[in-house]
């Protein structure tokens, strides 16, 4: 990474925290630089306007969580013989990436900022959130016609459920009581065991 591209995501990151604790009528360019250590000149060089500034980190910082996700599932479920095993590491690996604050802030921002930004949040969406899902639902696949799972009719819907059977009680719970409301380890463990075991009544191999 040379030397301009690392003061682009100097940038990005310290916009990212600025957006994610001040919204984003309430963050300025000028915290932004100070945080970022650079000029606003070098900042504007880079992002025109607070407009480009806001949709390039959330589409930067989305790709990064989509990526790191996407590794996961692929490197867990094809090395995978017991999927039962899979698919539990893959359902903590889920809650533990998805549940991070930070994670959970931008995700509330582009929900707040939808109807302003309909562009950045569809973005968000379709190359973060449904791009991973479609990636997990090519992993599934493989198991299939490895005989590890059932075939299966479409496999993004397969993901999607799995994902909304590990996700939908944390993610909303933490989204309207705030981030300080995560459940206890041992409950998103309950969870994610009940959630694999759901899948697999539906999913598994008799």
């Amino acid at each position: 990474m040379d030397r301009q591209e690392l003061k682009r995501q100097a940038i990005i990151d310290a916009a990212a925290d600025v957006f994610q604790q001040n919204g984003y009528l309430g963050a300025t360019t000028d915290e932004v630089a100070t945080r970022a250590s650079v000029s606003k000149q070098t900042l504007y060089k880079h992002f025109p306007d607070k407009q480009r500034l806001y949709a390039e980190t959330i589409l930067d910082t989305t790709v990064r969580v989509v990526d790191g996700l996407s590794s996961t599932a692929a490197s867990t479920l094809d090395d995978a013989d017991d999927v039962r095993v899979a698919l539990r590491e893959l359902a903590g690996s889920y809650l533990r990436s998805l549940l991070r604050p930070e994670v959970l802030k931008l995700r509330r921002l582009v929900i707040a900022e939808a109807d302003r930004f309909p562009d950045v949040g569809k973005a968000w969406f379709d190359r973060g959130f449904d791009n991973a899902l479609v990636i997990l639902g090519a992993a599934l696949q493989r198991l299939a016609e490895r005989g590890l799972l059932r075939e299966l009719d479409d496999p993004t819907l397969a993901a999607y459920q799995f994902a909304g059977l590990v996700m939908y009680q944390p993610m909303n719970q933490v989204m309207f009581s705030g981030t300080e409301a995560l459940p206890p380890e041992e409950k998103l463990d309950r969870i994610a065991d009940s959630a694999v075991d759901v899948f697999l009544k539906t999913y598994g191999r008799d």
